[in-house]
């Protein structure tokens, strides 16, 4: 921060700038490594929970690390034949049965 206002006092010394955007280009891939993880972390947590309750390995969502990957992932998730069981609708519930009727005691006479 102090070079910068040092730069904006006088005229910038070239090579001074060219020091300056070296050393600002030697963070700039780890500034995208961590802004790739954060935005696959962010993606891969949800298709984890997905992959699990439709049956499939979780496992399968790290697909979406590679390129294009989470398109494939969708694609496999819309068509393919889910191993869940669907939870029955119940909307209407039955009536419940009756009791049994007791014999019929014949009258004493």
């Amino acid at each position: 921060m102090l070079s910068f206002a040092l730069l904006l006092q006088s005229s910038p010394d070239p090579a001074q700038i060219q020091r300056h955007a070296m050393a600002m280009l030697a963070f700039l891939p780890l500034f995208f490594l961590v802004a790739y993880l954060v935005g696959v972390t962010i993606i891969i947590i949800p298709f984890w929970f997905i992959c699990k309750k439709a049956g499939f390995t979780p496992w399968l969502s790290l697909i979406n690390a590679i390129p294009l990957g989470n398109l494939i992932l969708i694609y496999v998730l819309a068509f393919a034949e889910w191993k869940v069981v669907p939870v029955p609708q119940m909307a209407w519930q039955p009536p419940f049965p009756q009791p049994p009727v007791p014999p019929a005691i014949p009258p004493q006479a």
